[in-house]
């Protein structure tokens, strides 16, 4: 007795097709599953490659700016008023602490009353919330300078505002609705229809369901869009520059110039003469995200919990 290709002790008929055939027969899921092992091993290596590749990236460029702006981080920086010569942050940091809550009071209640009820209350399969779907997508992609022409021309020019911080607000405003909208969008989508249908059958009302029972478990896909929102606003500077002005100083009210730290980290580079101040207000405006996103994620657990 011959042993055949499979290790199994039966006689081979020589010239016979049958064995050859169950031979191939085996050998096939063998193949399958060796083929899809190989698959997934290169698919897991290419995403790991990629993940590598972006938190190298994020690491030297974290690192990059730390290197360059730390050391130059001083007193005179963080003075009340600034000069030529401090090159002082605190009115960048000041106004952009202004033009964010600004900002914020006007699109979060307009983009998250506008998600409601396109979930809540408009009905299923209506053209109308496939039309603003469809128009809130597009603007999110539309330029900043874009934006910041329009924002000149209706608030700047046509309603008298001039070059003020309530015109930079209302500018940026209109740039992060979309976002804030689409987000909190998706966010009520993915609560499942057991929390509303239970809340039903209990006896609350359509209002009370939503505030009581959907509102509360998407308020973390909320604040996720509103830290998108924040990150937008405080790196924004090619809209802000047509509106809100390049004035280093804090304001007397709305209607006064004033810029934000991104536009000041860009007009101390641009001018050439205060570089390595650039870098230090880079610093600054690196920790104030870091610190706005830890606040709202720590607000976001405890809602949650």
């Amino acid at each position: 007795m011959i042993l055949n290709e499979l290790g199994i002790g039966a006689p081979l008929v020589a010239g016979g097709n049958g064995a050859t055939a169950e031979v191939r027969k085996a050998r096939r899921p063998l193949a399958g599953v060796t083929s899809a092992k190989l698959k997934s091993s290169l698919i897991k290596t290419a995403v790991c490659l990629c993940a590598g590749i972006t938190i190298a990236v994020l690491l030297f460029m974290l690192g990059y700016i730390l290197v360059k702006g730390v050391p130059f981080l001083s007193s005179s920086l963080f003075s009340i008023e600034y000069t030529s010569d401090n090159c002082s942050v605190v009115p960048a940091l000041v106004n952009t602490l202004i033009m964010t809550l600004l900002a914020l009071m006007i699109a979060c209640p307009l983009g998250i009353g506008s998600a409601i009820y396109l979930v809540e209350y408009a009905g299923k399969g209506n053209r109308f919330v496939k039309i603003v779907r469809m128009t809130t997508e597009t603007l999110t992609g539309i330029p900043s300078i874009i934006y910041g022409l329009f924002g000149m021309l209706l608030f700047v020019v046509f309603l008298g505002w001039g070059y003020s911080i309530l015109s930079g607000a209302a500018t940026v405003a209109i740039m992060i609705l979309p976002t804030v909208m689409r987000t909190t969008e998706e966010a009520l989508l993915s609560i499942s229809d057991s929390y509303r249908e239970g809340s039903f059958g209990l006896g609350a009302g359509k209002l009370r369901t939503v505030n009581r029972i959907i509102l509360p478990a998407a308020v973390p896909g909320i604040l996720s869009g509103i830290i998108l929102a924040v990150g937008r606003v405080v790196g924004e500077t090619a809209a802000l520059i047509y509106t809100s002005g390049t004035v280093a100083q804090i304001p007397q009210n709305l209607l006064g110039s004033g810029r934000t730290l991104a536009i000041h980290m860009y007009v101390l580079s641009s001018e050439g003469l205060h570089t390595n101040q650039a870098f230090a207000t880079a610093v600054v405006l690196l920790v104030m995200v870091v610190a706005i996103n830890s606040f709202a994620a720590v607000i976001a657990k405890k809602i949650k919990t």
